[in-house]
């Protein structure tokens, strides 16, 4: 496997570290982004840089994708300089951008036009489990296929789950983000229950985190919103493009998903504050001012 040659298209703050998993366990990695500055650090450990995902795709077997909106994942398979206009035959291309299903159903019968294989593989874990190497990889195509690629996965997930044909990854993600929308909330309205309470904030987290409220958003988040750390792990704006796709899918299937829809207006709130670019645990901050709490530094009693 490590004399195929791979392709990877997106170095932001989950691709990168995600190369560098690959390059440190001894794969040759060809690289794309947008903004080259954001893949200097990943051409200098070696990784060959390419001007576009059509030069790139024809320069590689495997051609991995995790970039940022649904547009920007159509643009780079389908645009005048993408993928399809300069790959290799036989080539499997994985997006692991967190896009539409019907965009992932959309290029996989595309590839099977042209002679390519095409994998939905979204991933969970944010920044931090793209730096440790343990994502959780929900994925769909041809098992096949899947089975290929999985020594790529194994470099940098932890967790790798066949959902079965196209497009059942990107609809396992819309329940893993329907799921911390919800809890989320519930992490954040605990904290301001807390301040009201006069609770140590980091001691009342000690026994809830251990109990059935026990999660990842109380075990990350949570601690970082004691401390008014609201730098992105993953950003308001992503979270909103997903909610976004969410409700878009749910209103396809004839779903009413209030709660969805509900923590999508609050983040709306927050990007209204022009804190877009904040993680998602700045949901504290449109709940906090609803609740009609006092200043940020409350929180450390």
């Amino acid at each position: 496997m490590k004399d195929k040659k791979i392709g990877w298209i997106g170095t932001g703050l989950m691709g990168n570290p995600m190369v560098k998993h690959l390059v440190n366990a001894g794969y040759k990695v060809n690289i794309h982004n947008r903004t080259k500055e954001k893949a200097v650090d990943l051409i200098e450990m070696g990784c060959n840089w390419f001007e576009t995902p059509a030069e790139l795709a024809a320069a590689s077997e495997f051609i991995f994708t995790i970039i940022g909106f649904p547009n920007d994942v159509e643009e780079c398979y389908f645009g005048e300089q993408g993928i399809f206009k300069g790959f290799k035959a036989g080539a499997v291309l994985i997006d692991m951008t967190t896009t539409k299903p019907s965009l992932a159903i959309k290029i996989a019968e595309e590839a099977g036009k042209v002679g390519v294989e095409f994998i939905d593989a979204p991933v969970s874990g944010g920044q931090l489990g793209a730096i440790n190497g343990n994502l959780s990889i929900m994925i769909g195509g041809k098992k096949e296929v899947v089975d290929k690629v999985l020594p790529l996965f194994e470099v940098f997930g932890k967790n790798m789950v066949y959902q079965g044909v196209a497009g059942a990854g990107q609809h396992t993600k819309m329940c893993n983000q329907i799921t911390i929308a919800g809890t989320l909330i519930g992490v954040c309205e605990a904290l301001i229950y807390g301040v009201k309470a006069g609770l140590n904030l980091n001691t009342m987290l000690e026994s809830i985190s251990k109990g059935a409220a026990s999660c990842w958003s109380l075990d990350v988040l949570a601690p970082k919103i004691v401390k008014g750390d609201y730098s992105p792990g993953f950003s308001v704006d992503n979270f909103v493009k997903d909610l976004t796709i969410g409700l878009e899918e749910a209103e396809a299937m004839q779903l009413s998903l209030p709660g969805l829809a509900l923590v999508k207006q609050l983040y709306i709130s927050i990007q209204a504050m022009g804190k877009g670019a904040s993680g998602n645990q700045a949901l504290y901050l449109a709940l906090e001012k609803l609740a009609n709490m006092g200043p940020q530094s409350d929180l450390n009693n």
